[in-house]
């Protein structure tokens, strides 16, 4: 952890001429941006696993139409299909699983008071007024929500709505083009609920420190450009289903 603390600390300190009282809220940004630059052959990789899936996904219907009374030969099947096709049913989670720890990390640097038995100084940093330490219901107790602190708040607020409109309203398109199996256990709920995860975003910058706010909000407003980019040339059912 304190070697997490001395690379903020350092690209902090490179960022002060530009950033000024804000070079480490910048330097949080930055940092995530790596961790994204790091894993994004992964994203790649994911993408095209995700695009081959949907590819698969006129014979993965064949395959529960065929042994949808079977659930064990359905799995096999499925799992078979998969493996000749050199892809995998979660290939989009590990890019995601990868970040956990440099998120978890960050998060518990700035809930920590103390770092290597040190007072943990970078909890006096800030992003403009509101302290990176800091949380949102303490904003709201010093100054309010158009306190300085609460403003900062509501700016993320802000940036993360408009990334969560944006990633439901792709979402709920992409769902249409590409419609779940018929019959498939619990894909009538996942098919209402799924759209309506990018709004969770909004109840996790409120309750964590800024510093993973920050993280968060960088790292899926990275994910909606990205996926844009990666998945523009997704194949939809109705050009599987109508070639020409």
């Amino acid at each position: 952890m304190s070697v997490f603390a001395s690379l903020v600390e350092r690209l902090a300190d490179l960022l002060q001429p530009l950033f000024a009282a804000s070079a480490t809220a910048a330097a949080i940004i930055l940092f995530t941006a790596l961790v994204r630059l790091a894993v994004h052959p992964l994203s790649r990789a994911a993408a095209r696993g995700q695009k081959a899936q949907a590819r698969l996904a006129p014979q993965v219907a064949e395959l529960r139409k065929k042994h949808g009374k079977n659930p064990e030969r359905l799995q096999r099947a499925m799992l078979e299909l998969y493996r000749k096709e050199k892809t995998s049913p979660v290939a989009g989670c590990l890019p995601s699983l990868l970040q956990l720890p440099a998120f978890f990390v960050l998060y518990h640097v700035f809930s920590s008071s103390r770092i290597g038995g040190e007072p943990n100084e970078l909890l006096n940093h800030t992003l403009f007024a509101a302290p990176l330490g800091g949380r949102w219901h303490e904003a709201l107790g010093d100054g309010g929500p158009l306190g300085g602190a609460g403003l900062v708040y509501l700016g993320l607020f802000a940036l993360v709505t408009a990334v969560a409109v944006f990633n439901y309203r792709r979402t709920k398109r992409q769902m249409a083009q590409n419609p779940m199996p018929e019959g498939a256990p619990g894909m009538g709920a996942m098919v209402k609920f799924l759209p309506l995860l990018s709004f969770g975003t909004l109840v996790t910058v409120a309750v964590v420190p800024l510093a993973a706010a920050l993280y968060i909000v960088t790292s899926t407003t990275w994910s909606a450009v990205e996926r844009v980019l990666l998945y523009r040339d997704m194949p939809t059912a109705g050009a599987l289903a109508n070639p020409l």
